[in-house]
Parts: C-alpha cells; structure tokens; sequence
C-alpha cells in the first residue's frame, strides 16, 4: 500500500493510499460536500487514471479549510491537487503543462490552480502566461453565510451596462514594479453588478474594510466572499472581529500574498 499527504498548504489537507481493488473512496469534513461520482476529486482523479492508462484503487480524506461555495475556487483546488498526487502515484506520466492541459475538462479554474502562482488568464482562464508575485501584504479574506450560484450571476449580468473594467495592463505594470498601490488601484470585479446588488451585506463588508485602511475591498469571483487589501496585519486583524462582531461573516481570516 502506498500513501502519502498532497498538498504541503493550510488551505487543504489531502491524504491519499491506494487500495486493492480499483474504486475510489473520499471522505471529508464536510459533510455537505458529495464523495461520489460527481466530486471534483473522484473526477481528477479518474481522469488521471484513465489517460494514463492505469487504473488504482484510492481512498482519499480530504481535510477542507477553504470555505465552500464562496468564489474562491475551492474545488478547484481540491481537483488541481488530486491531478498532481494521482499523477505522483502513478510514477509522474504527465508533465506539470500536460496535467494543465488536461484539467480544463475538470473545470476552467484547475489549470491555474495546478500552476500554484500569479498568472495572466485569458481565453475561459485556461490560457496562462506567469507574472511577477505581488509584494507583500496582509488579506481578509470574509464568507457571509450566503451561497451565491455562479450561473445565477453570469445570466443575470448585464455585459453591456458595465461601465468599469479591472486595467489588466496596468496591473500587470504594477506587478512588474511590485507597487501594492498600483495593482490595488488596478482591481475591480465585474460580477459585483449582479451579486452585491442582491445581497448587500458584501458591500457592508467592504465598506468596513475600506474604513479600517484597506487598500482595496472586492467581492471574490461571483461571491459572496470579500476580501481586502491592507499593508498593517493590525489593521486587518482589527476589520476581521468588527465584521465577526457585527455578525455580517462567520468565516473570517486574516492571510497573505504568498510566491
């Protein structure tokens, strides 16, 4: 039996040993989460197996920490993990650019989750081209107790009516002069025109961190989770028990730009 723990973050915790028969098995601590056919890790990891011509028996645990239907591609992670540990289990048949390749049957977000760091994605986020890390600083990172649908957004957004656009080129201009103001003052998140107008507590939250010296404040993907920019821990840390306070989020954290 072999086993090992993929990845060697806090954000997830995957513990994988094959097993003598062929089927997969995942539990969780999240009980919400399906462990069957339809996870994205029983895909991954099918995937893995099927175009590598091997087929093994796995039981998986994972151990989440992302919060679940928050914008922040969770499962994702979780399937971009799996790919990389099937694929290490296997004796490494693909390449780091073959397993991307291979992951946007998973999901559109898996290949950059694979890749791990600051990238450019064009086309449906597939297409990546590496950037310089952002400069250091510290991130609230706030889940309402909401769950948002990302199809419910995308077709309620009005693609015409937007008037504001993130400055891609500038961003990256400020990334390749690690200016933290630049990059800041270059975000911006169209689908915040669908999900904050329903559920105004995100933009309570931003508001919030904005008073308590936040670089910037966005809405993460399609919601509801804000997160905020602020160069002193103190300040970020301070904004967490306010929004904790005021009980707008139970899933408060406070973390980091990190390579």
């Amino acid at each position: 039996m072999a086993s090992g723990c993929f990845p060697k973050t806090n954000l997830i915790s995957l513990v994988f040993a094959t097993r003598k028969d062929e089927t997969i098995s995942i539990v969780t601590n999240k009980e919400e989460l399906p462990t069957e056919e339809d996870n994205l890790i029983y895909k991954a990891a099918k995937l893995v197996m099927t175009e590598a011509g091997k087929r093994i028996g796995l039981d998986i645990e994972l151990k989440k920490r992302i919060p679940m239907a928050a914008g922040m591609a969770g499962g994702s992670t979780d399937a971009a993990q799996t790919m990389i540990a099937v694929n290490e289990i296997l004796g490494e048949p693909f390449s780091v650019r073959e397993l991307m390749e291979m992951a946007v049957r998973i999901g559109a977000d898996v290949p950059y989750c694979i890749m791990g760091k600051t990238a450019l994605a064009e086309g449906i986020g597939e297409v990546l081209t590496p950037l310089p890390a952002p400069p250091g600083a510290h991130i609230l990172i706030a889940k309402p107790p909401i769950d948002v649908s990302t199809k419910y957004v995308y077709e309620h957004l009005k693609w015409d009516r937007i008037k504001e656009h993130p400055d891609i080129d500038r961003m990256i201009r400020g990334l390749e002069s690690s200016d933290l103001e630049i990059i800041c003052q270059s975000m911006g998140n169209v689908l915040e025109s669908v999900t904050e107008k329903k559920y105004k507590v995100i933009t309570r939250i931003k508001d919030k961190c904005k008073e308590d010296s936040a670089m910037q404040a966005l809405m993460s993907g399609s919601g509801p989770t804000v997160f905020g920019v602020f160069v002193n821990r103190h300040d970020a840390v301070m904004a967490a028990e306010e929004i904790k306070a005021k009980k707008w989020a139970k899933e408060v954290y406070v973390t980091g730009f990190k390579n």
